[in-house]
């Protein structure tokens, strides 16, 4: 199963959700791959690498264009108990790269097939905007999770999503299905939140996850110690909130 996490703005909540989901698959017991495939790094470095790793998903990505050989195992490291496809700031000229290559699209497809299954879950991290990078995530996945935080400037960012998505699902001819829209830096005593959850709701109906993620700093102090919510504080609100939102995504995907 891979599941992309998207939205084409930054600040939604991407990289935390993307950590904490797959460390609470963890804790369940899955075998989780994390793939961090934003130039800026910040999962990779919130896993607690903070220097730049060779190979990383650039590497692969290039070895791929340039008909070479180096093999995914060979880029998969350990972190916190979950595999990781690192980063690297070189992966922001992979987009102009990979418009010139044959099938470029297809590139992550291809390398991801070598070992998906080997994992019960490949999440991948996607870049702030609708890229070639981002084509390649949806191209490779069976989901697509959309983060935002709960304000009226990233909800109408929401369309501008999935107006792009319905056009590269048409292009490119994607089976991919939308697993949901979670709610981030959720503060339920704010008038403003809670229509912005209302309005989600009345647009997109049960595609909606009811678990909200809390505003909780404990998210951000984690993150800066390069370990997950579980690691750092399991009894805090954004541990009980993504095991929450971990509970309802694996009742989805039964019910799917």
């Amino acid at each position: 199963m891979i599941i992309s996490i998207a939205i084409q703005k930054g600040g939604s909540g991407k990289t935390t959700t993307a950590i904490n989901v797959a460390a609470s698959l963890r804790d369940r017991d899955y075998s989780v791959l994390l793939v961090d495939l934003d130039p800026q790094t910040n999962l990779t470095q919130s896993m607690g690498i903070v220097h730049d790793v060779e190979p990383n998903i650039y590497t692969l990505l290039k070895h791929k264009d340039d008909g070479g050989d180096l093999k995914i195992r060979q880029v998969i490291i350990e972190a916190n108990g979950i595999d990781l496809i690192p980063s690297s700031l070189d992966l922001a000229s992979a987009e102009l790269e990979l418009v010139s290559a044959f099938g470029g699209e297809t590139f992550l497809e291809q390398i991801l097939n070598e070992i998906i299954s080997e994992y019960d879950f490949i999440i991948i991290d996607c870049p702030p905007s609708i890229g070639l990078l981002t084509v390649n995530a949806l191209k490779a996945s069976d989901f697509v999770m959309i983060p935002l935080q709960a304000e009226f400037l990233p909800f109408k960012g929401v369309h501008g999503f999935m107006k792009s998505l319905i056009k590269i699902k048409r292009q490119l001819r994607l089976d991919i299905k939308v697993l949901g829209y979670v709610l981030t830096k959720y503060d339920n005593r704010k008038n403003l939140n809670q229509k912005v959850f209302q309005q989600l709701k009345e647009q997109f109906g049960d595609q909606v996850f009811e678990t909200r993620i809390r505003t909780n700093i404990a998210l951000a102090q984690a993150q800066a110690k390069g370990v997950d919510i579980y690691y750092f504080n399991n009894r805090c609100n954004g541990a009980q909130d993504y095991d929450n939102l971990t509970s309802e995504i694996l009742e989805r995907l039964k019910n799917l």
